[in-house]
């Protein structure tokens, strides 16, 4: 589709308001990316307010075939919102409402353009706790975790997305109303259609409305820092915290590059001979915070830790916590024209073996590798920087890029722990999926969409 005719912009400017609906180049070129790289400027730009009005929207689109991309912040970095179909983008930030709080059934309802940093304070103001924590959360909205199924460093505790994800309202791609799942604490009615949207990347309907679990805020938190020698002795403190009955609610692991980028953010010095660090925090009861930490040094001491760290107060530990934040951006400041980032999960046994793949990667390509990651789920942000012209081909970096993937399907893992498969992992599915399963997630995809109007060409 080539342009949305004046007669289908009044029928939207209808439903939506002149102000909702836009179609000037300088608007829409602001909806053509997200921090993936990819870029498509979208054909126009629909601002809904609420479920009747994503409904009347996927009324129309449906009739007239023209392809709909959910949007929430647009901070997935795997080109998830990206209209590379152009077609008409729907982003949800209007659609922002804490709608309610239940202190005694522990939940909350949810618009899906509410930032996650957000909710999580109104609901520990409250005593409660929403632990999902991508590094994004400031920026990030429910809806787009619900969407990719995010995480963040204290899933290894906690879980992720879809384990707090009670019921969800949806808007199907003819228009359609339903709901999935149940306000309740259990519910096992039917297929659990809840967690089939959740993860599926827009492709399957628009979430307008979602119920989420909550727990009581943990009363205390202990957090502790450790640089070592080897990044292989930061990855065995992470095995030894699980063998030693622990189960810290954060275990971050940065390498030496990662710990380069952001060494004037840290609250001490880590000194010129660190070569890994690894971020650790438990939380509990009051009295039990003590004799955790005490096992955290145990494992990091026994694992030749050459600095360990633990902050006299919440000042300390938040400037910690806000340097590993900030990682992410800062890998800029090494000057590479370009990264490229993956999300690899691997078994937490395996993460000596996969930093080992990595470093001999970097002998055969031209190209660093920096790693960091939630090492206490197996979970590595893998970014191969490099400069086009040392590649003789972007098949060469191709090759790259599948051989990472290779490996981590090799070594037991799956090719995305929290970022989804959006358009830059499509071509690896299938090293991770039989024919036969993808075959199946098609003709899931043909129930529910069978016009292919949702967020085309992403996943398959």
């Amino acid at each position: 589709m080539k342009r949305i005719g004046r007669h289908l912009v009044r029928r939207f400017r209808d439903v939506l308001g002149s102000d909702f609906f836009l179609t000037q180049p300088a608007d829409t070129a602001c909806y053509s990316f997200d921090a993936s790289g990819f870029e498509y400027v979208p054909l126009a730009v629909a601002l809904p307010g609420d479920t009747r009005q994503v409904s009347q929207v996927l009324k129309l689109c449906s009739r007239e075939g023209i392809p709909v991309i959910p949007r929430g912040a647009g901070t997935g970095t795997t080109g998830g919102a990206v209209p590379v179909s152009k077609g008409l983008v729907v982003s949800l930030t209007r659609m922002n409402k804490v709608k309610s709080i239940d202190q005694v059934e522990l939940s909350c309802v949810v618009e899906p353009g509410v930032i996650t940093g957000r909710l999580q304070q109104e609901v520990e103001r409250l005593g409660l706790f929403y632990p999902p924590d991508p590094a994004s959360l400031a920026f990030c909205t429910i809806g787009g975790n619900v969407n990719t199924c995010a995480g963040g460093a204290r899933a290894v505790k906690y879980g992720v997305t879809r384990d707090y994800v009670r019921a969800l309202k949806v808007v199907l791609a003819n228009g359609e109303e339903i709901m999935v799942g149940a306000s309740t604490a259990k519910g096992v009615v039917g297929y659990d259609l809840r967690h089939l949207f959740v993860g599926a990347e827009g492709t399957l309907g628009i979430v307008t409305e979602i119920t989420l679990r909550l727990i009581p805020r943990p009363e205390a938190v202990g957090t502790i820092a450790a640089c070592f020698p080897s990044a292989h002795q930061a990855t065995d403190s992470v095995t030894c915290l699980f063998g030693s009955a622990l189960l810290p609610r954060c275990a971050e692991f940065l390498d030496e590059l990662s710990l380069g980028c952001i060494k004037e953010l840290l609250p001490f010095d880590p000194g010129p001979d660190a070569k890994a660090l690894l971020l650790v925090e438990v939380d509990g009861p009051s009295g039990s915070i003590g004799s955790q930490i005490d096992k955290v040094k145990a494992c990091l001491s026994r694992h030749k830790a050459s600095f360990i760290y633990q902050p006299d107060d919440h000042h300390d530990s938040s400037r910690l916590w806000a340097a590993r934040r900030k990682l992410s951006p800062s890998i800029k400041k090494l000057g590479y024209e370009t990264k490229v980032s993956e999300d690899i999960c691997v078994p937490r046994a395996r993460l000596s073996a996969m930093l080992d793949f990595l470093e001999d990667a970097q002998r055969v390509y031209p190209v660093k590798i920096l790693t960091f990651g939630h090492a206490g789920d197996g979970n590595l942000h893998v970014n191969l920087l490099f400069n086009k012209k040392d590649f003789e081909s972007e098949t060469e970096v191709r090759d790259l890029i599948a051989a990472v993937m290779k490996k981590t399907v090799s070594l037991g893992g799956t090719i995305s722990g929290e970022h989804g498969i959006g358009l830059s992992k499509r071509p690896y599915l299938s090293l991770e999926l039989s024919k036969r399963v993808i075959s199946l997630h098609r003709e899931i995809k043909k129930v529910f969409d069978p016009g292919n109007i949702l967020n085309p060409h992403k996943i398959f």
